[in-house]
């Protein structure tokens, strides 16, 4: 026999499968739902489709492809130094495919479906294609903000909410003056004045971060500072824009309701400053437009807000001009079906209505009741995305709450898909789901959800141990390799692969504890240990170690507002703070900068296949590679040195090539200077520093 390092790499790999007879190579065969194996990968119906999966070469001997229950043998169509490839091709209908493979060697049978290899067939993982369906491409891939808008930048205090300008949840609302204070434990009644024009003013520092789309909070009329119920879904709320007829008095400090806050009334109500609001917003979207970068609003469509004219149980609108009585006025409002009242003797002034959760403050809209209701959301869902305004999506709150069964809420999902797309093609839709959101991604309704199963908590748990709220750690959950697969995997199968690739993939929101401050791995919030607390002991490192897989991971890594500047804070509301002008961590914006540039210049980040490869406690190691590109992403979250042994062939690296590292990031900052590794046999033995996480490339040159 040939001395061992005189073999080629294949003929290794081959030594290493071939002890006694054939054997499967189980790290060899792979595919996915990816534009590498599956072209087109958004096909309409009619199409000829042709699938693919890679074997080791000469490893097997039938493989076969099963589409809807109908087996049909692939053949090899191209061979490299290390894989096989078989293909096929179908023609597809109007109807989904459900598939997988199945492949033969040695008198054994796998399969392979979204599990990846297995003895046992699951069906739950298979591949499924729908003819038709598609996401927008300016989505896949893209680069998202979300602003949580009266905290990102005071571009024009004139708009501000005003001290004493009305009541809200029993107290008087409040302006603060100093942008840099913590956000109050119960602040939700306090505004900071950040808006549209502050948004405007930084649109420069956006589009030179990398970023491709902002998502705003609710910036529709409201009365919270988080704006979550929505008082008119007409229009922009003229204190994120501009108020010419800025007249009336404020409440004196004894008052106990809006019926006579003057000011604020003439500020949401009139019209000139509504229309003038919505004309503002449409100069925004087209100046965000002309920097290549999109638009996408929040839409509440669950519930609205106890100040909603529909509603009216503030009393805001009961005479003003042009407005009809709200159906908390009066029992003959012709908004009085929009929602579900419980006593129908207690008018006027009926607070006997259905609140989400039981919450007064948020009126629950009936759907079921009223199919006046349900056409005039739709046409607010076609409304904004097209002129003048021109947005290009949808974030859907609690979007599986909607309705009243989930026979309605389906329905309706339809239906909005249909009005916003017909409107606006090119417009995403996206939904805040927490549980399995395979219903909804069928091709008919969502086009996909912000990430938490398959991205937010499993990088969590994984670098921190902690839950997303900071309410709980799990050190089982810390550095558990096999935990953070099986969940990716898991939560990653209920998408086909157009969803997966437009998937928010954040770790912060409004929602939830900055990460920094997880990092940190305490257990709190600012009602419990003081805004204080969240700002000890966070590791910049780890926070590094979560962007690296954020920007090299399948889908639109989304950064919430500040998080790239160095933020922190507790779970709502001190994830709420402004971002700080001033005292930015410049080096953390950097290293987002030079990480948002690396996604974008690599087609392996962007639309790449995904394998994992052979990782350990608190190390992650991964490929993502096309077939003229090839990256591996190497995590080391322990506070020890890793010496590992990567199996870089599993993305086609071969011994001809080098590994160029493109960037590492450790425990006290990182750099870009490029280092060369070469593999043995496509097994690279590196010894990754602790804290660290390493970006590689394949080249063939050094």
């Amino acid at each position: 026999m040939r001395e061992l390092k005189n073999l080629s790499l294949s003929e290794k790999l081959q030594l290493h499968i071939y002890h006694t007879k054939p054997v499967l190579n189980r790290q060899a065969l792979f595919t996915d739902g990816s534009p590498n194996f599956v072209d087109p990968m958004e096909p309409e119906p009619g199409d000829e489709v042709r699938l693919r999966i890679r074997t080791a070469r000469d490893n097997v001997e039938h493989v076969y492809v099963c589409l809807n229950g109908e087996r049909r043998e692939m053949s090899v169509t191209r061979q490299t130094e290390l894989f096989d490839f078989y293909e096929t091709t179908c023609v597809v209908g109007s109807e989904p495919v459900d598939y997988y493979y199945e492949v033969t060697t040695g008198g054994m049978r796998c399969y392979f479906n979204n599990k990846g290899p297995n003895r046992i067939l699951e069906p739950f993982f298979n591949f499924r294609l729908t003819p038709g369906f598609s996401t927008p491409d300016w989505a896949k891939g893209a680069v998202m903000y979300q602003i949580f808008v009266d905290r990102f930048a005071n571009g024009d205090p004139s708009n501000d909410v005003l001290d004493h300008e009305y009541v809200y949840i029993n107290e008087h609302v409040s302006r603060v003056t100093d942008w840099d204070k913590y956000p109050a434990a119960m602040g939700v009644r306090e505004f900071y004045g950040g808006d549209l024009p502050g948004i405007l003013e930084h649109l420069d520092y956006l589009k030179d971060l990398g970023v491709d789309a902002l998502y705003l909070n609710p910036i529709f009329v409201s009365p919270s500072n988080h704006k979550y119920d929505i008082q008119d879904y007409d229009y922009i709320d003229p204190h994120f824009t501009r108020i010419p007829m800025d007249e009336g008095e404020l409440l004196p400090e004894w008052a106990s309701d809006n019926t006579h806050a003057g000011r604020y009334i003439t500020r949401v109500t009139d019209y000139r400053n509504l229309e003038a609001s919505n004309a503002f917003f449409a100069d925004f979207v087209g100046e965000v437009h002309k920097r290549g970068m999109k638009v996408i609003l929040d839409g509440v469509f669950n519930h609205c807000g106890s100040f909603n004219k529909w509603m009216d149980a503030e009393r805001i609108y009961e005479n003003q001009y042009g407005y009809e009585k709200g159906a908390f006025v009066d029992a003959n409002s012709p908004y009085r079906d929009y929602f579900k009242f419980y006593n129908n003797d207690a008018w006027p002034y009926n607070g006997e209505y259905d609140g989400w959760w039981g919450h007064k403050t948020l009126p629950k809209l009936n759907y079921e009741g009223s199919g006046r209701l349900y056409d005039y959301i739709l046409q607010i869902g076609r409304k904004w995305v097209s002129p003048p305004y021109n947005v290009d999506g949808w974030r859907l709150d609690v979007a599986a709450d909607l309705g009243q069964s989930p026979e309605m809420n389906h329905r309706f999902w339809k239906d909005f898909r249909k009005a916003v797309k017909e409107a606006n093609p090119d417009a995403i839709i996206l939904a805040e789901h927490y549980g399995d959101p395979g219903d909804w991604l069928a091709g008919d309704q969502w086009d996909t959800v912000m990430n938490y199963n398959a991205f937010m908590e499993p990088v969590t748990w994984f670098l921190t141990g902690m839950e997303k709220h900071s309410d709980e750690r799990r050190g089982d959950l810390l550095g558990n390799i096999q935990a953070f697969e099986d969940a990716m995997v898991y939560h990653m199968s209920r998408m086909q692969y157009p969803s997966l690739l437009v998937a928010m993939n954040e770790l912060s929101n409004h929602d939830h504890s900055r990460f920094l401050t997880r990092t940190n791995q305490i257990v709190g919030r600012t009602a419990t240990l003081g805004p204080e607390a969240a700002d000890e002991g966070v590791n910049k490192a780890i926070m590094r170690a979560a962007v690296m897989i954020q920007m090299t991971w399948p889908g639109a890594p989304t950064i919430y507002y500040g998080d790239e500047a160095g933020v922190t804070g507790w779970t709502d509301p001190d994830n709420r703070r402004t971002y700080p002008w001033g005292h930015e961590d410049h080096e953390m914006i950097r290293f987002h900068k030079d990480m948002i540039r690396l996604h974008k210049n690599h087609e392996a980040l962007m639309e790449g296949s995904l394998k994992y490869m052979q990782g350990a406690y608190k190390v992650l190691c991964f490929g993502r590679f096309t077939e003229h590109e090839k990256m591996i992403i190497l995590i080391n979250a322990g506070f020890d040195a890793a010496r590992m042994s990567v199996s870089v062939w599993e993305a086609g690296v071969t011994d001809d090539e080098y590994m160029e590292r493109i960037l590492i990031s450790e425990e006290h900052g990182y750099n870009m200077e490029p280092k060369y590794y070469k593999a043995d046999g496509g097994v690279l033995e590196i010894t990754l520093p602790r804290l660290s996480a390493m970006l590689l490339k394949a080249v063939k040159n050094r």
